[in-house]
């Protein structure tokens, strides 16, 4: 079962970058959630040449729909040139996380016109940010 959800991979070069980039997404509603995962090694291409970097990797979690809006968070506040952002379609998954992750990003009009739905009652937070 395919869903109305993506996963959000975003590499940036240091932590505050990925706090502000993630604390953005999560203020806008753009993600319900956002992991960072410090101490990633990069290994890549750039101007003919292979490079190694340390970074921060941001998975983050959405609807479909935002995905437009992410990108464009995304690289307007990023200081790469050409910053990582790739996506990818949820297949399945925990139906009450999959509701939760709905009710927790902003609705937006469905391809189709429709609106998105969500569950009425998400699962409370465990620690909420203070």
């Amino acid at each position: 079962m395919l869903t109305n959800y993506q996963l959000i991979l975003i590499t940036v070069p240091e932590r505050k970058t990925a706090e502000d980039i993630a604390g953005g997404l999560l203020a806008q509603r753009l993600a319900a959630c956002v992991t960072l995962v410090d101490g990633v090694s990069s290994l890549y291409w750039w101007e003919n040449a292979i490079h190694k970097s340390s970074e921060v990797l941001l998975i983050a979690k959405t609807r479909t729909a935002l995905m437009p809006e992410v990108l464009l968070f995304v690289k307007a506040r990023h200081p790469y040139n050409v910053p990582e952002v790739i996506s990818f379609q949820i297949a399945d998954g925990n139906p009450a996380y999959l509701n939760w992750l709905g009710a927790n990003t902003k609705f937006t009009a469905a391809p189709g016109g429709e609106k998105e739905t969500a569950a009425l009652n998400p699962p409370i937070a465990d620690k909420p940010i203070t």
